[in-house]
């Protein structure tokens, strides 16, 4: 009989403000921008529920996930399920929102791109009929 290790790959970090987040999210900084890297890296972390507000990135983003299943959506189109393994590369300038499913935590590793000291331009939270129609899939 084999052992299954359920040990996260990395800390749950800290609580993300509610000004972009709506539930409980997570940030495990991993990489800051430098002078060699023109791009940030963390682990979040996404309880039941939890979802990011619409947004876009000048540069885009890439998200992998490591742990759970949830939701990446486009404006103007519907919400695609993600789950542990699923990497979702994201144009620059594209208005989106991810985070976990209704009941099931999600873990992804956000790599955001720069445009000057630009990584992100926060819009409004997604809508609970919104998110509801991406858990009725």
């Amino acid at each position: 009989m084999t052992q299954t290790d359920d040990t996260p790959l990395f800390p749950k970090g800290n609580p993300l403000p509610g000004t972009y987040f709506t539930g409980n999210a997570f940030l495990t900084p991993m990489i800051a921008k430098d002078k060699n890297n023109d791009f940030m890296m963390g682990s979040v972390t996404f309880e039941p529920g939890a979802r990011t507000n619409w947004h876009t990135h000048p540069r885009g983003q890439v998200l992998i996930v490591t742990e759970g299943a949830g939701f990446y959506q486009e404006k103007g189109k519907p919400a695609q399920p993600i789950k542990k393994g699923d990497v979702v590369n994201i144009p620059e300038n594209t208005e989106h929102w991810h985070g976990a499913a209704a009941k099931t935590k999600m873990v992804h590793i956000a790599i955001t791109n720069y445009e000057g000291e630009t990584n992100v331009v926060w819009l409004k939270p997604v809508s609970e009929e919104d998110y509801n129609v991406a858990n009725k899939q």
